[in-house]
């Protein structure tokens, strides 16, 4: 695909993004949603959707602070790599030659690499976790180390992948014997200062507490009401858990991790920890795949690299694609927020509109239809009927409800698709509408559903959607099916 075709389809879809978005939030019951979507340094998507705080009423902004939790792990692989590449540390330095207090522990040997790609069989957060439910505080330094020297190391090295807080918390006092300097002092020049964040931050800061947006319980049961968790520092585990930031902070940050921008690290380094380190399975079942830092994955096609986060009250979500310069970050205020479904789904919704976008540039080209069968009367059945690329200038955009659901109908990319609102995989529900023998249809492949059929449009007088029959059953504008559902 041309740069420019790229930059204009992500363009046109972008305020459909931020309502596809708003809609899962709403639909799932989220008290507040960040959404910020950027490419190769554009902001495509601004989204701040609902309340920073329940109880009080208070509306998020897109400046409010999220705890972005596990992302600082990331931040921490960056400054081991910035570290690295200036020849204060190697990768394959043992933990117990650069923190004396190791020595002749178990956990002495492990490696900075495995520390990095949770293989050095660190215990996740202690015997005690409970300081994630605000039991106790956040672990301190000796704590840290104390229960790396006891209870620290569960497997060998590189038997098992194994995620591990305690083990970045030990990084982060790896980075302090290294520099010393707090990882605070590190985190700024290293990360801060050269994006020029002001809105980012490795810890807990009391002088923002309004700046925060709280967090929130979530549901046992659908109906419960949310309590809000204040927020604490995290103390030592801030390089494993501690940073704050906001979607649009996370997408310029995300931004640095394309390949082409030496900001952070070099390109040598983006590769070593973006290169799947771990393939995380269980009795045949793929869990996750992680690299030097960094988690890997793959949304649709598009191999991605990012991280989750779960902090309590905050869940979050940064996807970035490292080749196109795509970042989408999704910032959620509750322990059950939809943070990762909704990155997810975005990310879905452009990997559509690319796709049909080159589609309609081949056929553009070549003359074919939008079936890409050429342009010989067939439809893509082979039995007929052929099919014009393009969106008619009188489709029926918009989203639209019945009893059964609700379903969106939007260009995406130069073709227009059915996408049920409600789906949390927008990709595996969306289907296609098109032109054949003059008459919208749904797309003429195999289904179960009314594949095949034609669309049919109610206006009034003045031109404005009164209903649309989609197959079999009519489906009216959500408005108004709320109002008189569909009577």
């Amino acid at each position: 695909m041309t740069e420019d075709r790229t930059a204009q389809t992500l363009r046109s879809i972008a305020p459909y993004l931020a309502d596809w978005a708003s809609f899962q939030a709403a639909y799932h019951g989220v008290p507040g949603l960040q959404l910020a979507v950027g490419r190769r340094g554009e902001v495509l998507v601004d989204l701040a959707w609902g309340k920073a705080d329940v109880e009080t009423g208070e509306d998020l902004t897109s400046d409010h602070l999220f705890r972005v939790a596990s992302h600082s792990k990331t931040f921490t692989g960056v400054m081991v790599m910035q570290l690295v590449e200036r020849g204060e540390l190697r990768l394959d330095d043992r933990a117990g030659d650069l923190v004396p207090e190791l020595d002749g522990s178990r956990a002495a040997g492990v490696t900075v690499r495995e520390l990095l790609g949770h293989q050095a069989g660190i215990i996740r957060d202690s015997s005690d976790g409970d300081f994630w439910q605000h039991h106790k505080p956040f672990l301190d330094r000796a704590e840290v180390l104390e229960c790396v020297r006891a209870e620290g190391v569960v497997f060998e090295p590189n038997q098992h992948f194994k995620y591990t807080n305690i083990g970045y918390s030990l990084l982060g006092i790896i980075i302090e014997q290294v520099t010393g300097k707090t990882y605070d002092e590190v985190a700024r020049v290293a990360v801060v200062e050269p994006l020029g964040l002001t809105r980012t931050g490795t810890e807990l800061d009391p002088a923002r507490a309004a700046e925060y947006a709280a967090g929130h319980t979530g549901r046992i049961a659908h109906g419960d009401a949310r309590r809000v968790i204040p927020h604490v520092d995290t103390r030592a585990m801030a390089a494993a858990t501690g940073w704050y930031s906001t979607a649009l902070e996370m997408v310029r940050y995300g931004a640095a991790h394309t390949f082409g921008d030496t900001t952070l690290i070099s390109d040598a380094s983006k590769r070593l920890m973006q290169r799947e380190e771990s393939r995380v399975a269980v009795r045949g079942k793929e869990l996750g795949r992680y690299g030097v830092g960094i988690e890997v994955g793959k949304v649709g096609d598009r191999e991605v690299v990012g991280h989750s986060g779960g902090y309590p009250g905050h869940i979050t979500r940064t996807w970035i694609d490292p080749v196109e310069g795509i970042v989408v970050s999704a910032l959620t205020n509750a322990v059950d927020g939809a943070a990762g479904q909704i990155a997810n789904g975005v990310i879905q919704l452009i990997n559509l509109a690319l796709a049909a976008a080159d589609e309609v540039a081949a056929s553009a080209v070549t003359g074919q239809g939008s079936d890409g069968r050429g342009g010989d009367g067939r439809g893509s059945d082979g039995k007929g009927g052929e099919q014009v690329p393009g969106v008619p200038a009188d489709a029926p955009i918009g989203r639209f409800a019945n009893l059964w659901g609700v379903a969106d109908v939007v260009d995406l990319g130069g073709i227009l698709h059915t996408i049920n609102v409600r789906a949390a995989e927008p990709a595996e529900v969306a289907q296609r509408l098109v032109v054949s023998d003059g008459r919208l249809v749904q797309e003429p492949v195999a289904g179960f559903g009314t594949v095949g059929e034609p669309v049919q449009t109610e206006r009034d007088a003045d031109g404005a959607i009164v209903s649309v029959r989609i197959g079999a059953m009519t489906s009216w504008p959500v408005e108004e099916y709320r109002v008189h559902g569909g009577r």
